[in-house]
């Protein structure tokens, strides 16, 4: 009764900030309203054959040393449309150069951009009859994805049965309150700690018990999840700050500025540290909570003092593989910026103070702090929990054994 005293006014309270800041759909400009953006649409394309020539050199093939080469490598892809109003027109598509060196193999399915053509269509490249202009967009990856997913969800019911069929149902309504809440929200500009830590306390709360079951065990675990979303956020709302992370760091982030009319992203920095460590955060509590009660069921007359002890010991353990696992997750993520960092040679404080960069190390600096608070807050939360309940009796303890033995 206790632990639901103090997590029904958290859940409540982010109840409470959903619907006051729930999107109405009007206080964000709509990208495709904006002026000189074209309304573009998707269709998948199959890859019949590729040509590579050699065109005049241009800006976006700038050599290291700075230099514009004279002339470049253009490449173009004969590509038959497989969907949409021009299925089966075969067009010739400009294909970026580097996609062309790393080979593009005959029957390979793409993703076209299909732009209005408008009077020059006839003679553009990537024309098609209707009038309509195709071009290179990426790699049609929709099947191979489908099937890892699908065998992801297979395998989490086939081993976790009904808790791993409960995981499923909360991904996909987590999945919903960051899709319908937090990100049109975030592009109305909202508040957007209260959007972010709303939105965090109530994907967790959905989470964990369908993910675990109704059980005091779950509860302590949800407190110590809530308590280490309010740790994070304060932490994370001031590393944004004395950081100076606004957001505006590569040229999606520029774009996203330009169509959304936010000229500081920091909130939405701010939001994306907060959401990033919640998998890790709920690792930690339910771990902590789930050693307290195995301890406890080994040896149910330990006071709380000893329960907290245990319970830090493999706390510990946990930690250091823990803070591992953030650090390089991270790092994997942002393994292509270093790249390109590292090639112009600059100096380490240089490189770490950059603003993608930076991003990175607030992110994982502020994830990491977050779990190392949460350890010992849960692992009390659990302690005092199992404390108070007491141990059976120890002819109750006894029975299962004598049974085990027959």
């Amino acid at each position: 009764m206790i632990m639901l005293a103090a997590l029904v006014p958290a859940i409540l309270g982010s109840l409470v900030t959903v619907v006051v800041l729930w999107p109405d759909g009007r206080g964000g400009p709509d990208p495709r309203l904006q002026p000189g953006t074209l309304i573009e649409e998707r269709e998948t394309g199959a890859v019949r054959a590729t040509t590579g020539g050699v065109c005049p050199g241009a800006p976006e093939d700038r050599l290291p040393d700075g230099t514009i080469p004279d002339t470049a490598l253009c490449a173009t892809a004969t590509v038959e449309v497989l969907t949409g109003e021009d299925r089966g027109a075969v067009l010739d598509v400009p294909i970026p150069p580097q996609v062309y060196r790393s080979g593009l193999a005959e029957g390979t399915r793409i993703t076209l951009g299909r732009f209005p053509g408008g009077e020059a269509a006839e003679s553009t490249a990537g024309a098609a009859p209707s009038g309509e202009v195709y071009a290179w967009v990426d790699f049609a990856r929709t099947l191979p994805l489908s099937v890892l997913a699908g065998v992801f969800a297979v395998l989490v019911v086939a081993v976790g049965r009904l808790r791993g069929l409960g995981a499923l149902a909360g991904l996909a309504l987590a999945y919903a309150t960051i899709a319908l809440y937090l990100l049109p929200a975030l592009q109305e500009q909202s508040n957007a700690l209260a959007v972010s830590v709303s939105s965090a306390v109530l994907i967790m709360t959905v989470l964990l018990y369908l993910a675990h079951g109704f059980s005091a065990r779950t509860t302590a675990a949800l407190l110590g999840t809530v308590l280490g979303i309010g740790l994070a956020a304060g932490l994370a709302t001031w590393a944004s700050w004395a950081a100076r992370l606004n957001g505006l760091t590569d040229e999606e982030t520029f774009t996203l500025s330009s169509l959304t009319g936010i000229d500081d992203l920091s909130g939405i920095v701010l939001a994306g540290i907060i959401i990033a460590g919640l998998g890790v955060l709920n690792d930690v509590t339910i771990t902590q909570v789930s050693a307290v009660w195995e301890v406890h069921e080994a040896a149910p007359d330990r006071s709380f003092g000893e329960l907290f002890r245990s319970g830090m010991r493999i706390g510990r353990d946990h930690l250091a593989s823990t803070v591992y696992t953030i650090a390089f997750a991270y790092a994997g993520a942002a393994l292509p910026t270093l790249l390109l960092i590292d090639l112009y040679g600059r100096p380490f404080d240089q490189v770490v103070t950059t603003g993608a960069i930076a991003e990175e190390v607030v992110r994982t600096a502020v994830g990491s702090i977050g779990l190392i608070l949460a350890i010992p807050v849960t692992t009390a939360i659990a302690a005092a929990a199992v404390a108070r309940r007491g141990g059976p009796p120890r002819r109750a303890l006894a029975r299962p054994a004598a049974r085990g033995e027959a």
